[in-house]
């Protein structure tokens, strides 16, 4: 069984097709899985084993990843009428909706859903310690932390428990972890995946849904089964050539590249391990051919735009602390937060409404000057996937607030510029620290182009297979 669960989602949903094992023993070996090795983890969180199993005879025969066993971040991807936290104690309880778009497309294509994993609380920040739930442990070190807020969704992959899991990103929310559990992690273009029903958009458009793996074609195939947009979705993406599974073997052609091992605003501390990063993935790209050179957007260094991306995910925060008041028939009280929650929904209130939409028009603005620098003939811009090296469970204080929040600032400062400009980008694990502890770089794209991103990725796989936990 280990052979096969050592398998990507591709690689499992063949093994189904083909006879070598059954979608039911396919999911009994995740669950198995899950139940020896999740107790040290703390990755999975809600289990609906009972219910997946019985669900199972129900998928169709010629549904492309019939019988593949898949966990569901507890962070968005809704499941009506099962549980749902979002990482908190005010929210815990039973989704009362409708499923997710994604939740129902993931579903047709014969997806397994075992469980939910572990997210902080409302995803508000860069690794995975609720109070409600208790931290999740990193595969590679239990010490460590497995990043957020997607934690839950990397250890669980990383560990070998599935091939496959849901996550999302509103500030580095799947790189940051990726890069930590040594995944593969895609941001998509704003739009491409849908936030219905129960969304329009997360953060003002900085959120978007994607999934961790361990291989580019499992992000591709996956991104191919959940992309589209819905009737009443606010925006979409610009159309992509064909499915994103179908760029595999396609060659990128000689892209312009540029690198960047310093962050430009100079206010974020340099990182040897993160440098080599960067030089290392500048030099294979450069030996596969592409033109790769220093140099990035000019407005990545200005200086206005951490205050004002807070702010604006400070506001949405707040909205969605009032809305949750309203779902439980009564306001939540600033001590039932964790401690930086309650300090983000404070700061909120000394927002005016004129203040957040003045701050989501200079992203406008910021988002035109980005992407100049891609239509000036770049292709890509290469940069850390995490701001920090990776770092110890603990390493946010929550007793030391202003600790924590500009830890927190320097780790997604080459992120969440991506999620303020929509546009996708790429972690992978090229890396490893002396201690083996997993490094992310990660390549960005003008809107619209994941599928330049799954070619060059590929190519990248191919050259430098990704080097992945021991299954224990």
């Amino acid at each position: 069984m280990d052979d096969v669960l050592g398998l990507d989602a591709v690689g499992q949903a063949r093994a189904v097709r083909d006879g070598q094992i059954s979608a039911r023993e396919l999911a009994e070996a995740a669950i198995a899985r899950i139940e020896a090795h999740d107790g040290e983890l703390n990755a999975v969180i809600h289990r609906r084993f009972e219910r997946a199993l019985a669900e199972i005879d129900a998928i169709p025969e010629d549904a492309p990843f019939r019988g593949v066993p898949i966990l569901l971040k507890d962070l968005g991807w809704r499941q009506a009428d099962e549980p749902y936290a979002a990482g908190s104690n005010v929210r815990d309880g039973v989704e009362p909706g409708l499923d997710g778009y994604g939740v129902v497309r993931l579903r047709q294509a014969g997806f397994v859903m075992l469980g939910r994993t572990n997210t902080p609380e409302f995803g508000s920040t860069i690794t995975t310690e609720p109070v409600a739930f208790g931290p999740t442990r990193n595969p590679y070190d239990p010490a460590y932390s497995a990043g957020g807020s997607s934690g839950g969704s990397a250890a669980a992959v990383a560990a070998g428990m599935v091939a496959l899991a849901t996550a999302s990103d509103g500030g580095g929310s799947i790189r940051v972890p990726a890069s930590l559990c040594g995944l593969v992690g895609l941001k998509p273009t704003r739009g491409r995946v849908s936030a219905g029903p129960a969304l329009g958009e997360g953060w003002s458009g900085f959120s978007c849904a994607g999934f961790v793996s361990r291989s580019v074609r499992d992000t591709a195939a996956a991104l191919d089964v959940v992309s589209g947009m819905h009737p009443g979705d606010p925006y979409d993406a610009p159309p992509l050539p064909g499915p994103l599974a179908g760029e595999l073997g396609r060659e990128p052609g000689r892209l312009r590249v540029g690198f960047i091992t310093r962050h430009p605003n100079g206010t974020v501390p340099e990182s040897p391990e993160l440098t080599e990063a960067v030089t290392g993935a500048a030099a294979l790209l450069e030996s596969l051919g592409h033109d790769v050179a220093p140099g990035g957007p000019e407005a990545l260094a200005e200086p206005g735009f951490a205050g004002r991306f807070g702010a604006i995910v400070a506001n949405n925060l707040a909205a969605h602390v009032a809305s949750l008041g309203e779902l439980r028939g009564k306001p939540v009280r600033m001590e039932e937060l964790e401690p930086h929650n309650a300090a983000m929904l404070g700061a909120a209130r000394g927002h005016s409404a004129a203040d957040h939409i003045l701050a989501t028009q200079w992203m406008d603005a910021f988002r035109r000057r980005m992407a100049a620098w891609w239509s000036a003939g770049h292709d890509l811009l290469l940069m850390p996937s995490l701001g920090v090296a990776p770092f110890r469970l603990g390493w946010l204080p929550p007793d030391d607030l202003a600790t924590a929040f500009r830890r927190t600032g320097h780790a997604v400062a080459y992120t969440s510029p991506i999620n303020a400009t929509g546009q996708p980008a790429i972690s992978l694990p090229l890396h490893r620290t002396e201690a083996g502890l997993p490094v992310g770089v990660q390549l960005v794209a003008a809107a619209g182009r994941e599928d330049l991103l799954i070619r060059v990725a590929a190519q990248v796989e191919r050259a430098r297979p990704f080097q992945h936990a021991a299954m224990r």
